[in-house]
């Protein structure tokens, strides 16, 4: 008998499980994403015609649609209402990622007691703590409410059977990779169970109209764990940064379909719990009497937000034969690129056999090109150990050639620094309309910005000896 030929359904079918990619045979990394282990395999599924089914809601202008059931209620919390445009909406899903340790679970059990009312109940569901634990953290940072409901679950039908009997406003789940559905192979965190569990509570929130917030566990390299699907599903996506060692917190919209993903807000994480700073400029900043060498301001933008932050640099002579670059809070390579236009353009050549250091004030981090110039004065007061001029800010981007560019929000940049009490700034050309009471000094190049270093005694005094003979 002859054997029986294999049709397209017996044969095998495989498909990545981050971005969906599908191919006839298994591959260790999917070219379509690069992520390892993600290609499974899965039946060919028939090829079925969808005839049309009957229509639950009819279809209305979009003027006729009431956008009264999607306003936002505040969550109690400014600075978190500042990233979500306005508060929470009903029946959105809020994403909170961010490194272990850094202030999510504390942020949002102080959301979860200030939202609470008596015509809005919050729930909150821990999977990693017990119920006393979180009654602890509770108790310190003052979060707690006859509104507020808590329950330690890590079973995806006792979350939901939660819902159904308190019936709350806002939900909050701490975490999402804890939970997990009887009713699904694998262990909590995997792909599988985390598909699943957000699939269950995303419709679940829109059925209710419920606002969902969902802990989420980051990888070493900083992405969200689990499944890129889970980014897609939710309605926004908030990143939660922050060095373990500093006071400062800030929570960064990714993704966010009520509001605009160009706002951050600003935390302080002290014992007594977390609190909003609507004035976070003064963590960046050490008030002195007399300026020091080796420190220049600048104004950084994050979202939309101008923040005065001070850069310090330090150099002393090197004992070994490769001098030291050491950089907190800076990019390595924008430090290495502003010594070599220090050294080429500006012509001082003390800088390359000395151990070079370099860091920020208050633990914030400066990406932005902006901070070019303020970095560039920083090392070369640090090289001749000539302090800057006082209440002096610096702002613009240093190119290869010495040039400095212009920047985006640089009216922005000034209305922040003339209101902390600034008077002087560089920036580069055309800069528009200028703070009244401020001194401003146009510069193109690193040469003209130079000029603002005073000299030296050290370097005067041969010259009023060879005037005098």
């Amino acid at each position: 008998m002859a054997a029986r030929t294999k049709t397209a359904k017996d044969r095998p079918s495989y498909r990545c499980t981050e971005c969906g990619w599908q191919t006839a045979k298994w591959l260790g990394r999917c070219p379509e994403c690069q992520a390892w282990g993600t290609v499974e395999e899965y039946g060919a599924p028939a090829v079925r015609t969808t005839t049309p089914g009957r229509v639950t809601t009819s279809a209305v202008p979009i003027g006729q649609v009431d956008g009264r059931q999607a306003t936002a209620r505040s969550t109690g919390v400014p600075e978190l209402d500042r990233v979500l445009g306005g508060g929470l909406v009903p029946g959105a899903v809020v994403l909170v990622a961010g490194e272990p340790g850094v202030g999510k679970s504390t942020l949002l059990l102080d959301v979860a007691a200030k939202s609470a009312s008596d015509e809005h109940r919050t729930l909150y569901v821990t999977g990693e703590e017990s119920a006393s634990q979180v009654r602890l953290r509770a108790d310190r940072i003052k979060a707690i409410d006859d509104h507020l409901y808590l329950a330690a679950e890590t079973d995806l039908a006792s979350v939901l059977g939660h819902l159904d009997a308190v019936k709350p406003s806002l939900l909050i789940l701490d975490s999402v990779q804890t939970v997990a559905s009887p009713e699904i192979d694998g262990a909590p965190g995997g792909m599988a169970q985390v598909r699943e569990v957000a699939g269950a509570l995303i419709r679940a929130s829109k059925e209710r109209g419920m606002s969902t917030l969902l802990v989420g566990h980051v990888t070493k390299d900083g992405a969200i764990a689990g499944p890129r699907l889970l980014e897609h599903l939710v309605d926004v996506v908030l990143h939660f940064e922050g060095d373990r060692h500093a006071r400062l917190r800030l929570v960064r919209g990714v993704k966010n379909r009520y509001g605009t993903t160009d706002e951050v807000g600003c935390f302080e994480l002290h014992d007594e719990g977390i609190t909003g700073l609507t004035d976070p400029s003064g963590l960046f900043l050490t008030r002195r009497a007399e300026p020091v060498p080796g420190t220049c301001l600048t104004v950084t933008l994050e979202g939309r937000r101008p923040l005065v932050a001070e850069v310090q640099a330090l150099t002393v002579d090197s004992q070994i034969p490769s001098p030291r670059r050491t950089t907190s809070g800076l990019e390595t390579s924008r430090v290495s690129m502003m010594l070599a236009v220090l050294e080429q353009r500006g012509r001082i050549s003390a800088l390359g056999k000395r151990d070079i250091y370099s860091a920020t004030v208050g633990g914030v981090k400066l990406s932005e090109p902006a901070a070019d110039l303020a970095i560039a004065l920083a090392l070369a007061s640090a090289a001749s150990d000539t302090p800057l001029p006082k209440n002096l800010v610096a702002i613009g981007e240093v190119g290869l050639a010495g040039e400095v560019r212009r920047v985006t929000g640089v009216q922005r940049r000034l209305a922040e620094a003339h209101r902390l009490g600034f008077t002087h700034a560089l920036v580069p050309g055309d800069p528009g309309k200028i703070p009244s009471g401020m001194k401003v000094l146009e510069v193109a190049d690193m040469g003209e910005a130079l000029r603002v270093l005073p000299r030296s005694r050290r370097r005067e005094a041969p010259r009023d000896e060879e005037d005098r003979r």
